[in-house]
């Protein structure tokens, strides 16, 4: 699972990207700091609480209670879990920033549409507080909205999509003419498999371009019904939301009303201050601060225990005031609804002992496995191990506690025993 993180130079994507990976990246107040794609994991709360607030008592039992946190009592092999909430790790892709004209090469444009092909969905991070231009340079009369920035991205990618259709579409297409339908699907589909496209997202990228053109034979389709069957493709292949960034830094009024266009789009948005946020994961990570991730970045506790200077604690303070008109969680509450609303992404706990919820070396639920909903059995062992999903030969819900076949469709949070030939 790989999310990018996109958008013109200088809104703050590398301050997003070290908020939620720890990682530290040059962050510098110029357009194309990163130059190179910075890669790294974040780890964001499953949805439902941790199954092991169900753990089987005579589990418990043989439990070292030094090892739990806030009453959770499983034994994570990544990430942790407190208080019932199990953190899942996310690839993240910190991408060259994008200015006009990328398409054709423009800037870091090669590099970047590359890149994107390797992502599962993207964050745009735009600069709500409207102070940069699209080239990413600060400018207080000519600064782009957070529109115009969303904008300019899907139409870049639109465009770099439509040139690569174009490139094999003539040829290809009077070849497919013979072999109908399902030999244009083919054709579409090897044309974007190079970028990770799928038969799903040629299908529906070719309804929308007939739909658009109803009486015109596909090898006659012009560059506008081209262009329509692009964004369709971009579209299904890289779901995008929106980080509305530097919200701390304009008025909650004017804020609502940016979100307000963003519904209306159909775009996921949600107001972020990749800097302070930043800030608090490292007063987190140094004990200044008690917080968990996701609780946003308004809703933390000064350790009274720590020896915070009185000069961190004015700066905590005047974070917590400045974002206390932010609603929502952040960048963490975004990327979580990227990967389990738009992407559809289930958490299933496999097991190797279902009456005790433990693996091979008694480890309470140590994994919590990501994988698209509508994922069967058979793909959970094959996510597992690739011998498992070989050898497959059934599978046991351990809450229900019934035997379940390789094609049973699973559901979040369950609890799953794999039986394969060894």
């Amino acid at each position: 699972m790989r999310v990018g993180l996109v958008g013109k130079p200088n809104v703050g994507k590398s301050t997003a990207f070290s908020s939620l990976t720890s990682t530290l990246v040059e962050i510098a107040d110029y357009p194309f700091t990163t130059i190179e794609p910075n890669i790294g994991i974040a780890w964001i709360p499953v949805p439902e609480p941790c199954r092991c607030a169900d753990v089987p008592t005579r589990t418990l039992k043989n439990t070292d209670p030094q090892e739990n946190h806030q009453g959770s009592s499983c034994n994570p092999r990544t990430g942790s879990c407190e208080n019932f909430r199990r953190l899942v790790p996310i690839t993240l892709v910190d991408v060259a920033g994008l200015v006009p004209g990328a398409n054709e090469g423009r800037g870091r444009g090669n590099q970047f549409l590359s890149d994107l092909s390797r992502c599962d969905a993207l964050i745009q991070v735009v600069d709500a507080s409207e102070s940069t231009d699209l080239e990413g340079n600060h400018s207080e009369s000519t600064g782009s909205t957070p529109i115009e920035e969303h904008n300019f991205l899907i139409e870049e990618i639109d465009l770099w999509l439509t040139g690569i259709l174009i490139q094999g579409w003539s040829r290809g297409a009077r070849r497919a003419q013979s072999g109908g339908e399902r030999a244009l699907v083919d054709l579409v589909t090897s044309l974007i498999s190079g970028l990770g496209g799928t038969e799903r997202d040629a299908t529906i990228g070719l309804q929308a371009a007939m739909e658009a053109e109803p009486g015109a034979q596909p090898w006659d389709w012009g560059k506008g019904t081209l262009r329509k069957l692009a964004a369709e493709i971009r579209a299904s292949m890289f779901p995008i939301a929106v980080a509305m960034n530097k919200a701390d830094r304009v008025e909650p009024a004017t804020i609502r009303t940016l979100m307000g266009q963003f519904e209306r789009l159909g775009v996921p948005c949600k107001p972020t201050s990749a800097e302070a946020e930043l800030t608090l994961s490292k007063a987190r990570k140094a004990g200044l601060i008690e917080n968990s991730v996701g609780d946003g970045p308004a809703k933390f506790d000064i350790n009274s225990h720590s020896n915070a200077s009185d000069t961190q604690i004015s700066v905590l303070e005047k974070i917590r005031a400045r974002m206390s008109g932010v609603d929502g969680a952040g960048l963490v509450d975004l990327l979580s609804e990227v990967v389990f609303s738009r992407l559809s992404q289930i958490v299933v706990y496999p097991v190797a002992d279902e009456g005790r919820w433990t693996d091979a070396e008694n480890r309470t639920l140590p994994d919590a496995i990501l994988l698209p909903s509508g994922s069967t059995a058979r793909d959970l062992a094959f996510a597992v191990h690739s011998d498992l999903g070989n050898g497959f030969i059934r599978a046991t819900n351990a809450i229900s506690g019934r035997s379940i076949r390789g094609d049973s469709e699973l559901s979040m949070s369950d609890v799953i025993r794999i039986y394969a030939k060894s």
